[in-house]
């Protein structure tokens, strides 16, 4: 069990505290999913069809994917806090945009600008690996991410009883209030951790070749998406499944939402307690091994006919604690190889991860509509479960051969 390293809250000559961790880590798992159980009745109010409405989910990931090649040079250049207090500025803005937007074409563009607080989220994970070693930063992130993965639990909740009591628009409106606190929290809170920013584009780009040829790195950030795409396939798919398939009305479809974040609350919670003693390729084996089990076991049970909600939901809080113990370690691993390019090192793999989880949800909306029931969702989550598995294994292949790291 690690120790965190010493902070004192609201003092920004101190590393940020957890709590503003945490609170950053989980900006944008609520942006994610705050709004889900509001997808249909958007996409009636707004006139147009589920598929197109389910770009809310995979352009902002595809969004979040680029924009986070550019953060993490340019945190390593000029520091964590001043990037972090301009993305959720900007974040607050577009929200404000989602709020007011009457056309479909508006709000997918305010929804796009929206993908700027993703960079909350992975620099949460470099200022974390500037204040402690690998095993230690896995440990930690565990930790950080375990508060992160309660909001996923209660944000669907939240959202489905706000779009039933007062309609979808006071969900932006929620978030516009959350997104102006945490910018003030992190405004007298978070002190600079990147202790050695200052380092120009051109001398970081002379770094760039030594970071892509470490194999390590991609297994790892592979690892980490396939993994995580299991997970945004359940995103941009479940809504559909939950309404069309189950009839589900807002506030249950956030509920059973609720349930992966269940099983990544634990995760996280065990790679907080073991990834220090056990190490980080260990814990990624057994969390990846997990996700591909509760998935197999959904499919086995829905070709039996015992297919429900229930089931469907159900198993997928395996899909949520196998990614509590693969993310926190598999993230770890990467920032790790080259540490003084963290805060690159995060921001590529996350556009990896970030970008996969894009094409994963949009393919869900796709074989949903082509198919019948939640197969073609279970089946697709099933087969990214299976190459984050691989990706993990061409690890320990690397280190076994004594390939560079």
């Amino acid at each position: 069990m690690s120790h965190f390293p010493a902070t004192r809250f609201l003092d920004r000559s101190t590393p940020p505290h957890i709590v503003t961790l945490v609170l950053l880590a989980g900006v944008s798992a609520m942006n994610m999913s705050i709004f889900l159980p509001s997808l249909p009745r958007m996409t009636e109010e707004l006139g147009t069809e589920y598929s197109i409405m389910q770009l809310s989910v995979s352009l902002y990931l595809a969004c979040t994917a680029v924009l986070q090649i550019l953060i993490g040079p340019i945190s390593d250049r000029f520091g964590r806090r001043p990037v972090v207090l301009g993305a959720l500025t900007v974040f607050v803005l577009a929200t404000i945009g989602c709020y007011f937007a009457t056309t479909i074409e508006a709000f997918l563009t305010f929804r796009m600008i929206q993908a700027t607080v993703a960079v909350a989220m992975v620099l949460s994970r470099a200022i974390v690996r500037d204040m402690v070693p690998q095993n230690e930063a896995a440990s930690m992130i565990g930790y950080v991410t375990m508060g992160m993965s309660l909001v996923p639990m209660f944000a669907p909740a939240i959202g489905g009883v706000l779009d039933e009591a007062f309609g979808w628009r006071s969900t932006f409106l929620f978030l516009i209030v959350f997104g102006i606190g945490l910018t003030a929290l992190c405004w007298f809170d978070q002190g600079e951790t990147n202790t050695s920013s200052g380092m120009s584009f051109r001398a970081q780009a002379k770094e760039y070749p030594e970071l892509f040829r470490s194999r390590r790195f991609w297994g790892y950030s592979f690892s980490a998406a396939f993994s995580s795409g299991a997970f945004f396939a359940f995103l941009g798919g479940a809504p559909y499944v939950a309404t069309q398939v189950y009839g589900l009305p807002p506030t249950m479809t956030g509920f059973l939402f609720g349930m992966p974040a269940i099983g990544y609350f634990i995760g996280n919670f065990v790679s907080g307690q073991f990834s220090v003693r056990y190490g980080v390729n260990r814990m990624i084996i057994v969390g990846s091994t997990i996700l591909i089990t509760g998935l197999t076991l959904s499919l086995i049970l829905t070709y039996a006919g015992f297919g429900s909600a229930w089931v469907f939901f159900g198993f997928c809080t395996f899909v949520g604690l196998g990614n509590g113990m693969v993310l926190p370690n598999a993230t770890a691993g990467l920032l790790s190889v080259r540490p003084r390019l963290a805060g690159t090192a995060s921001g590529i793999g996350s556009a990896i991860m970030i970008g996969g989880g894009a094409a994963m949800a949009a393919l869900a909306g796709i074989a949903l509509e082509a198919g019948e029931g939640s197969q073609p969702l279970q089946w697709l989550m099933w087969i990214s479960a299976a190459f984050s598995v691989a990706a993990i294994f061409y690890v320990l292949r690397c280190e076994r051969d004594a390939v560079p790291a």
